[in-house]
């Protein structure tokens, strides 16, 4: 079995978080869905650092546990240890930014999956996976978690292993402040201070607050605290001190908690408190793990909080490994984070999930061309895009890399039946035919549209545009596509760019790589580009060192097909696979117009249309595989 670095065990929740900041949680008009519960946060945070993380927790058997599950994979955390609870119902957490001191919460956990963890779903063989398990307090605020956390810990101990504490003192979840009382991080309680004392011992490393450890400690002086825990516990005990950064003490707790070991501190802007403690982790815990001393570790864990407060949500907020290098290379060019337009196409694209390293793609997104064919009829046209779909599911065969292009106007039915089904999913957002571009009418005039899209639909948009159009023309396309781009960040949707310069002008070599500049240059940064098959080879390197200079993190392209017969299609592919940044095709109307034609006027059944749909979509695969084959080959 592949080795763990850490294991985290305790909460986990859907955090619903109030998307409007600075109103009254009874305000709210609408939430946005995180993953939630500080152990899931620490491990989602410690995963995008490139640690190997799990975590031991509780979901139920319902649609929100399967979310938290699901959530988890994406993150790339392994859910051996999650466990399914048919008789409890996954916690729920609402949330909301009144300002930078205020979020006030409410915690839904009444009899909740995660507080149905028993010592039973402690596997040894699992724990003994990890390099260390890490606590949270809440699951020692009960008898039955508290037992199965101690199970965990004592086999972590037995083995060798290390062992992290986040106090995570929450009082209205140990019970001693009222359900309104979310937010209230401080409420004393010897008998809390006793169940904490009696565990810190098994710990190398303890974090908190300074309120954290009063309630660990028995005092609110903090260094009398400090010294209470340390004569329990020989750990690690780092104190978070919001603004003023966090020390860390090794050995006997000093008179002043400035003689502590410290990290660099980052001053930003203070958006939402709410998770950034998990965030601070995630960063402590990379340093700790990976050997670093402890001015190196409190600098990731710093700087990991400095995310976390800058940003919306706990785990959405947390950097990958490769941010928080850009971060500390390029350091603050504004404090409020989140509005940094560099660092967040960084966070971005470090952050997407799914691998689309190849990406095939039957694109039936077509209506203009469909609705023009003999026996069209709006109901004909919404079947015929269900066989469509039929057809690409056929040759995707739960197989990855496999996608389609599908419309909500006529294929309305198909697009909702894909949701789900493994394949990449892009959506057309323009009139067809339009120039300027314009968009469909379903988007709205604020494109507000969006919000009712699936997460997994790709946002896609054509745009007929050259170099040599009029500044009018240039001015009005350019607009429209910052627009859409800036609405479907803020959805989060990822984009593609389909650009088409031959419609409308002569190109030669350097047409389309001076288009993508023009698109760079607005800030617009699409996550997929989609390209005419060029017929030089100087045409590809053009368009490929346009993208890579300006977003070495791009998804990459797919080259389209403008319904060339097959034979041509594979020459365009030859030339277009020698090139990496290539990940596959986006082809239409050479895999339906035939079929699509007949179908309509009733010359072939349903059946018939699936089978030659299918036969051509894989064929123009089999033609791609080859060609990619034979240009890794070469480069051999």
């Amino acid at each position: 079995m592949a080795k763990l670095d850490l294991i985290t065990i305790g909460r986990s929740s859907v955090d619903l978080y109030g998307s409007q900041i600075g109103g009254r949680l009874e305000d709210m008009g609408s939430f946005d869905k995180y993953i939630g519960g500080s152990p899931t946060n620490i491990a989602c945070g410690t995963a995008r650092l490139g640690l190997k993380s799990a975590v031991i927790t509780g979901v139920g058997d319902e649609h929100m546990g399967r979310f938290i599950r699901e959530q988890l994979e994406r993150e790339g955390v392994n859910t051996d240890g999650v466990k399914t609870d048919p008789d409890r119902l996954t916690a729920l957490v609402l949330l909301g930014i009144r300002d930078q001191e205020q979020f006030p919460l409410i915690f839904y956990r009444e009899n909740c999956a995660d507080m149905g963890l028993t010592v039973d779903d402690i596997d040894e063989n699992f724990i003994r996976r990890a390099r260390a398990v890490v606590a949270t307090g809440t699951h020692l605020s009960h008898p039955r978690v508290e037992a199965a956390t101690l199970k965990a810990l004592k086999i972590a101990r037995a083995a060798g292993m290390q062992t992290a504490l986040d106090i995570d003192y929450r009082p209205n979840l140990w019970g001693v402040a009222g359900h309104g009382d979310g937010e209230r991080r401080f409420v004393e309680s010897q008998a809390i201070t006793a169940k904490l004392q009696s565990t810190l011992h098994l710990f190398d490393l303890i974090v908190g607050t300074e309120e954290e450890f009063h309630i660990a400690g028995g005092s609110t002086d903090t260094i009398k605290a400090l010294r209470a825990v340390r004569a329990v516990s020989k750990a690690t005990l780092v104190c978070k001190r919001g603004a003023s950064g966090a020390v860390a003490f090794t050995g006997d707790v000093p008179d002043s908690l400035d003689d502590g070991e410290a990290g660099p501190g980052f001053p930003v802007e203070v958006f939402n408190v709410l998770g950034a403690g998990d965030g601070f982790m995630s960063g402590l815990l990379k340093g700790w793990l990976d050997g670093e001393d402890w001015p190196t570790a409190l600098k990731y864990a710093n700087a990991c909080g400095a995310f976390a407060v800058s940003r919306h949500g706990c785990t959405p907020a947390y950097p990958s490994w490769e941010e928080l290098q850009f971060f500390f290379d390029r350091g603050i060019k504004r404090p409020d984070l989140r509005n940094d337009i560099e660092l967040e196409q960084v966070h971005w694209a470090t952050n997407r999930h799914g691998d689309w390293s190849s990406l095939k793609a039957f694109a039936f997104d077509h209506r203009l061309q469909l609705e023009e064919m003999d026996g069209y009829t709006p109901e004909k046209g919404a079947r015929f895009k269900e066989l469509c779909l039929d057809a690409a599911l056929e040759v995707q065969n739960g197989k990855p890399g496999y996608g389609i292009l599908c419309d909500s106007r006529i294929g309305r039915s198909a697009l909702h039946k894909a949701t789900g089904s493994g394949l990449w999913i892009g959506r057309p957002t323009e009139l067809p035919g339009s120039r300027p571009v314009e968009f469909e009418p379903e988007l709205g005039e604020d494109l507000g549209g969006l919000r009712e899209w699936a997460r997994e639909n790709v946002v896609k948009l054509l745009v007929f545009c050259h170099p040599d159009d009029d500044e009018k023309t240039a001015k009005m396309q350019l607009a429209r596509v910052k627009r859409l781009f800036t609405a479907a960040r803020r959805n989060g949707l990822e984009f593609l760019l389909e650009i088409i310069p031959n419609k409308v002008g002569p190109v030669d070599d350097h047409t389309s790589a001076t288009l993508i500049q023009w698109f760079y240059d607005a800030q617009i940064f699409p996550d997929w580009w989609k390209l005419e098959p060029f017929r030089t080879e100087a045409a590809w390197k053009n368009a490929v060192q346009a993208i890579e200079r300006n977003d070495p993190r791009t998804r990459g392209i797919v080259v389209l097909g403008l319904d060339a017969p097959q034979e041509e299609l594979a020459e365009s592919f030859a030339l277009a696979a020698k090139q990496p940044l290539v990940k596959g095709f986006a082809v239409g109307r050479t895999i339906f117009g035939d079929a699509a034609r007949a179908w309509l006027k009733g010359e072939i059944n349903d059946a018939e249309a699936v089978t030659q749909m299918a036969e051509r979509y894989s064929q123009l695969c089999t033609i791609w595989n080859r060609a990619r084959e034979g240009a890794l080959e070469k480069v051999a």
